[in-house]
């Protein structure tokens, strides 16, 4: 069954090298029960962990049923390891804070046996440990610990099972006993080896094996094996069966593997949580800060119209000012009539005439903006009062003394109280309030609401005494005839008041979209800007779940170990940490989510800040937390699935 020629293992290198083992040949045949001897440092484990796949030889030739062990990859051993070997160890590597069942299971974890899991609980039965199945393992005398490290051995039905030191560390009675079931496994066929340093142990076994310094020294056979049944088994077999069944472990045997380790350490788990969990519901605040910032502008923006079109008097360069007399264009109604009937593209159009009056209800006094405005104006401005009415046509063509009041107005000189159908006095000419504007919020350096509209026609002929419009408002169809449509406004101006010059020094035109892109993009810009200061927490949270995986891996070395050793491929290891990294920081994601939108409901009501948590605010959150676990739990993972297997068991 193993026939091994000129084995050379030899650790460390130049001067500090030690041979292990020195042109050691050797053939086992199924059913033997072979003890190998030797004092420390004699290379009895070092031959032992090459018979088991658990290391490589530096030189020689290991066939194990005919085919050759050393041109295998570590996946493929590892798969040969689970299916046709068990290992009993002198520490007895159990999982700490897993049962005696669970412990027994972790093979099959690693096998794609499905349905095989009741072979873990019989095994332990049959060992005399029915009533010890849910223990852990410190509940577990050392006798009784040996024995689930035996049924684990087992689980698969290997065809051998090494025994590296199995009774150092128990009693006599429990040394008896382990004694005992070896012997019974070799009676039934079980190939059974050995190694061991005390005399009285190896005479159990039917053949002895000596070993001192690497070499064999003596090879007594006391007794052949008696009719063993040789397994039909084809190792080349087992091997591709490696490749297109060996990893399609159950996903939730992953999930379950990593739920334990992380409840393991509940603590240290949830400190790494945190880290996560604040990051996330920085993010998901942040985000929804710039979310309502950006409504709140929109909402403002509404304030200035839609696709309106700005025309005032006066040089574009030096803005409200003439560069020298009679520069500054007086537009009149004929102008308004002429800018009309380039519709459709221009949907609506209204003169505005400014100036500055002293409002006085009773004993209240308050010095604001008039604004003289048309009848479009009200649709155009998105100033149509929630309260009262707008003018109407007949009203602005009567020059009525009506008036609507801004906001910050109403509250100067009414207070709390419904100005609608009371009478002020403006500039000491009597106006009846017919409406409250909608609130408009600070424009520039100064209160939008801080104005009072009254007719156009009242505004130029009753109060300001002008005769022209201190400019024109002009709603275009879409964003698109916009160019278009200031080419040909200014062209129509040009030409009715005859101006032969540059345009711009005798008027000039705002876009208001112009306006509009530039808030939003300051929002934008904002938003990003707090996004990825969120981010910058998240990042760190992410690197707290690396330090603590690392710290993990360490911790854990001998049960990374013992996986390998019990057929675990460098994916399944790698699989596993990388599930643990992302339950970590999905765990932290969806709780920091939870607080995100309760911060942002705080900053809402508390603050008085707006606001607004998205879906997909929540999903880019939730999904760049669990790529953060992903990426910072990449390097701990693959550390981790890298581990040599004896390197690990070894490891203090």
């Amino acid at each position: 069954m193993i026939e091994i020629k000129n084995l050379y293992k030899t650790y460390g290198r130049g001067e500090t090298s030690v041979f292990a083992l020195r042109d050691i040949s050797l053939s086992i045949q199924q059913g033997e029960f072979v003890a190998i001897m030797g004092p420390s440092g004699s290379g009895k484990s070092t031959l032992l962990h090459m018979l088991g796949f658990l290391d490589r030889p530096d030189k020689g030739s290991y066939r194990l049923l005919g085919a050759e062990v050393s041109k295998f990859f570590d996946d493929e051993l590892a798969h040969l390891r689970n299916r046709l070997v068990g290992f009993v160890f002198q520490q007895f590597h159990l999982l700490r804070r897993t049962s005696a069942l669970e412990n027994v299971e972790l093979p099959l974890v690693y096998s794609g046996k499905k349905g095989a899991f009741e072979n873990a609980r019989k095994n332990l039965e049959s060992l005399g440990l029915s009533g010890r199945i849910a223990h852990k393992p410190n509940e577990l005398s050392g006798g009784e610990q040996q024995r689930v490290a035996i049924a684990r051995a087992l689980v698969n039905d290997p065809l051998i099972l090494f025994a590296d030191e199995p009774t150092g560390n128990l009693d006599t009675k429990s040394e008896e006993e382990i004694i005992k079931i070896l012997k019974e496994l070799n009676e039934h066929g079980k190939t059974v080896i050995l190694v061991t340093h005390e005399k009285e142990i190896a005479q159990h076994a039917k053949r002895i094996i000596s070993m001192r310094d690497g070499k064999i020294v003596s090879d007594n056979i006391r007794e052949r094996p008696k009719g063993s049944v040789t397994k039909d088994v084809s190792v080349e077999e087992l091997v591709k069966d490696s490749h297109s069944h060996f990893g399609r472990v159950e996903f939730r045997e992953h999930v379950s593997q990593s739920f334990r380790a992380i409840l393991a350490n509940k603590v240290r788990s949830f400190l790494s949580i945190l880290g996560i969990l604040f990051g996330v519901a920085a993010v998901i605040a942040m985000l929804a800060l710039g979310q309502g910032a950006k409504v709140s502008m929109e909402e403002s923006i509404k304030t200035l119209g839609s696709n309106l079109l700005s025309i005032h008097g006066g040089s574009s360069r030096v803005r409200g000012a003439a560069r020298g007399a009679g520069t500054v264009t007086r537009f009149t109604n004929a102008d308004i009539d002429a800018i009309k009937s380039l519709a459709p593209m221009v949907k609506n159009v209204s003169g505005y005439a400014s100036g500055s009056g002293q409002a006085v209800y009773k004993n209240e006094n308050w010095n604001t903006r008039i604004e003289g405005v048309g009848y479009d104006y009200g649709e155009m401005r998105a100033t149509t009062p929630e309260i009262g009415r707008w003018f109407s046509k007949e009203e602005i063509a009567r020059r009525d003394k009506i008036a609507i009041l801004g906001l910050s107005v109403v509250n100067e000189l009414f207070g709390n109280r419904n100005p609608v159908g009371e009478t002020i006095k403006i500039n000491r000419i009597n106006f009846k309030v017919i409406g409250v504007a909608p609130k408009k919020g600070a424009g520039g350096w100064h209160d939008q609401d801080d104005i009072i509209y009254i007719p156009v026609t009242t505004a130029m002929y009753r109060m300001l005494g002008k005769d022209y419009f201190d400019g024109i408002y002009a709603e275009i169809s879409d964003v698109e005839s916009m160019k278009k449509a200031q080419e040909k406004i200014k062209l129509l101006i040009a030409k009715r008041h005859r101006i032969l010059k540059d345009p711009d020094d005798y008027f000039h035109m705002h876009d208001m979209s112009e306006i509009q892109e530039m808030l939003s993009s300051t929002t934008q810009t904002m938003s990003m800007l707090l996004g990825c200061i969120a981010a910058i927490s998240l990042l760190v949270g992410g690197i707290g779940i690396m330090n603590i995986m690392l710290v993990s891996v360490t911790e854990r070395t001998r049960e990374i170990g013992l996986r390998k050793a019990v057929g675990a491929r460098a994916k399944d290891i790698m699989t596993q940490f990388l599930i643990e990294s992302v339950v970590m920081t999905l765990s932290g994601g969806l709780m920091g989510i939870l607080l995100g939108i309760l911060t942002s409901i705080m900053l809402s009501y508390l603050a008085g800040w707006a606001t607004k948590v998205t879906i997909f605010n929540i999903i880019l959150a939730a999904s760049f937390s669990i790529a953060v676990g992903m990426f910072f739990g990449l390097w701990p993972a693959k550390k981790a699935s890298e581990l040599n297997p004896i390197e690990g068991l070894r490891y203090e």
